[in-house]
C-alpha cells in the first residue's frame, strides 16, 4: 500500500483542526475544523474544557479521513501541533482533568509571577529557560492548579496526577493513556525547562513546588516515539512529529537557515527567527526558545509508558543510544492579541459581521483619521511584557467613525509586529530583507501590504498558508523517512504573492511614532 498521506492535527486556541496532506503532490486533500467554547470565569482569566478539546479533535480526525475516501492504512504518520503554553492536569488513573485547561492568554498568575520577580529570579529564569517571567507561560499555571484544587498537590506528590501542554493531553488520549510525552519545543515554553541542559530544571521545580513526576517525558520533535491506539482509526498509526504551533509554522515555512524569519497571524501574532544550534540570550525582551529537535539516528522511541512511576530520567533518556540529535533555537516575539482583536470587533462590538468585512472596510477607508487602537486585552507581550496593560483607543475626535476604528484594529496587528521586528533586528544584528507570513489573517491583502509598508521590507505569502499544520506534517514525514533531509523538504515551498513596500519614509516614521505614544497610554492600567 502506498503510504503517501500524512495527517496533521492542529489544535489551536479557538478550534481543533485536522488536515490531510498528499505529500507526493504537496497538496491539502481535506481539512476539517471544529470550534470550541472559550471560558472567561473572571476578567483576565481564560480557560478551555480539555474533554471538549479532545472530543472535538477526535471527531475532526476521523471525519477528515472518512470523508476523504482513503484507507487509514494509507496514512504514513501523524504530526501534532498545538497552542503551546496552555496546560492540563489530569488524574492518571481515571484520565479525567482535575480542572479546566488554563489558556496561554490567562493572566490569573500575574501575582505569582510578581512574587518570583520580587525574589530576584528574573535573571535565573532568563538564563535557564530563555524566557521572561510572565503569566503567559505554563509553570505558574501548573502551580496555581496544584495549590487551588483541593487535594491536587497531595495526589501529585504520590504520582497520581499528570500535567502537560495540549500535545501531551492529545497523545495521552490517542495512545489510550499509555504514553505521557511532550517535545522539546513545547517543553521550552513552560518556564520549567532548561534549554541549555535540555532537561526539566530541578531548581525551578523546587522553587515553584511542582513535583517532577507529574511532567511529561521530553522527546524530539521529529522521530517515531509512539503510535495511536487501534481504536482511533482501526489501525495503529505512528506519531512521529510534534511541535508547538509557532515552531511548527517556522518549520513549515522552511526557515532552516539562521537569520530566516516568519510571522504567523493567528489569535496572537508570533515572529520567530532561526538562530542556529546555540541559544542567544535576548537583550531586548525577546524570548530564546527551542525551535525543534530532530532525531537523525533513525531510532524508534516508545516514550514514557510507565506514567505512574516516572523515573528521574532527564530529557535525554527519550533518545536511544547512538542517535544523533539536531537542536535548533529561535528568537521569538509574542503578540497576545492579533486575530482576536478582529473577533472583538465582530463578536463584542458588532462593528463587523465577518472577519473579511474588516478588509473591505479598511481597503475603502483612506486612513484611520488619527485613531490608534492598542488591543492589550490580556496585557502586552514582547517587547513590553506588561501583564497589567489593557486595551485602549486614542486619537478619537467627533469625526471618528466606525470604519476608522476597524482600520485601526487591522493596522494595530502590523504595528505590534513592527515592535517585535525592531527588537529582533537589534538582538540578532541581522537586517532582514524579507518576512514569510502565514496564519488566518495573512489572507488579508490589506494587512499584508500595510505590514510591508510599515516594516519597509518584502512580505512573502506562500501558496499553502496552513503552514502550522504543514510544519507538523513535515516533521512527521521526516520522522518516518518520507524525506531524507530538511533540504529536500525546502524544495516544496511555493510562493503565492509578494507585497513590496510603497509607503514613504516620512509617513512610516510619523505613523510609528504615534503608535508608540498610543502604546504608552496602555501601560500598567490594571494595577
Amino acid at each position: 500500500m502506498n503510504k503517501k498521506y500524512i495527517l496533521a492535527l492542529d489544535q489551536g486556541t479557538t478550534s481543533s483542526r485536522a488536515v490531510l496532506f498528499d505529500m507526493e503532490k504537496g497538496e491539502i486533500v481535506n481539512i476539517k475544523n471544529k470550534p470550541f467554547k472559550q471560558i472567561y470565569p473572571r476578567a483576565g482569566w481564560v480557560e478551555h474544557d480539555p474533554e471538549e478539546i479532545w472530543s472535538g479533535q477526535l471527531e475532526v480526525l476521523r471525519d477528515v479521513v472518512n470523508s476523504s475516501g482513503i484507507s487509514p492504512g494509507e496514512i504514513s504518520a501523524i504530526g501534532i501541533t498545538n497552542q503551546r503554553e496552555t496546560v492540563v492536569l489530569w488524574d492518571k488513573n481515571t484520565g479525567k482533568p482535575i480542572y479546566n485547561a488554563i489558556v496561554w492568554q490567562c493572566r490569573r498568575t500575574a501575582d505569582l509571577c510578581n512574587r518570583l520577580k520580587v525574589d530576584g529570579l528574573q535573571d535565573v529564569v532568563k538564563e535557564k529557560t530563555g524566557l521572561v517571567i510572565d503569566a503567559y507561560f505554563s509553570g505558574t499555571k501548573i502551580q496555581w492548579i496544584l495549590k487551588n484544587v483541593p487535594g491536587a498537590m497531595e495526589k501529585a506528590r504520590k504520582g497520581e496526577i499528570l500535567a502537560g501542554t495540549i500535545d501531551s493531553w492529545l497523545i495521552w488520549n490517542l495512545t489510550g493513556g499509555k504514553v505521557h510525552v511532550t517535545d522539546y519545543s513545547n517543553a521550552s515554553r513552560t518556564m520549567l525547562f532548561n534549554i541549555n541542559e535540555l532537561q526539566w530544571d530541578k531548581d525551578l521545580l523546587k522553587y515553584m513546588d511542582i513535583p517532577e513526576c507529574i511532567l511529561s517525558e521530553v522527546v524530539p520533535s521529529s522521530g517515531v516515539f509512539c503510535e495511536t491506539s487501534k481504536d482511533i482509526l482501526g489501525v495503529p498509526i505512528p506519531i512521529s512529529g510534534v511541535a508547538g504551533d509557532q515552531q511548527a509554522a517556522l518549520f513549515g515555512q522552511v526557515c532552516f537557515e539562521p537569520g530566516t524569519a516568519k510571522n504567523t497571524y493567528g489569535t496572537g501574532c508570533f515572529i520567530l527567527m532561526n538562530i542556529g544550534n546555540k541559544p542567544k540570550p535576548s537583550e531586548h525582551n525577546l524570548l530564546n526558545t527551542i525551535a525543534w529537535v530532530i532525531d537523525n539516528g533513525g531510532n524508534t522511541r516508545k516514550g514514557n509508558t510507565n506514567t505512574g512511576e516516572k523515573s528521574n530520567k532527564n530529557a535525554d533518556s527519550s533518545v536511544s543510544n547512538g542517535s544523533k540529535r539536531e537542536v535548533t533555537y529561535a528568537l521569538e516575539g509574542s503578540v497576545f492579541n492579533a486575530g482576536s482583536a478582529i473577533q472583538w470587533l465582530r463578536d463584542e462590538l458588532g462593528l463587523i459581521k465577518t472577519a473579511h468585512e474588516s478588509d473591505i472596510i479598511a481597503e475603502n477607508t483612506p486612513d484611520t483619521n488619527g485613531v490608534y487602537v492598542v488591543p492589550a486585552f490580556t496585557g502586552l507581550g514582547a517587547p513590553y511584557w506588561d501583564m497589567y496593560a489593557r486595551g485602549t483607543i486614542v486619537g478619537i475626535t467627533r469625526g471618528t467613525k466606525r470604519e476608522h476604528i476597524v482600520r485601526a484594529v487591522l493596522e494595530s496587528i502590523a504595528y505590534q509586529s513592527m515592535d517585535v521586528f525592531e527588537a529582533m533586528k537589534k538582538d540578532s544584528g541581522i537586517e532582514l530583507k524579507e518576512l514569510k507570513v502565514d496564519g488566518g489573517a495573512s489572507v488579508s491583502d490589506f494587512l499584508m501590504q500595510f505590514q510591508a509598508d510599515i516594516l519597509n521590507i518584502d512580505v512573502k505569502r506562500p501558496k499553502i498558508t496552513e503552514t502550522t499544520a504543514l510544519g507538523a506534517a513535515y516533521l512527521a514525514g521526516l520522522g518516518v523517512g518520507m524525506w531524507s533531509s530538511k533540504e529536500e523538504i525546502a524544495k516544496n515551498w511555493a510562493l503565492d504573492k509578494v507585497f513590496t513596500p510603497k509607503m514613504s519614509r516620512e509617513e512610516r516614521t510619523m505613523k510609528y511614532m504615534k503608535w508608540k505614544k498610543a502604546v504608552e497610554r496602555s501601560f500598567k492600567w490594571d494595577i
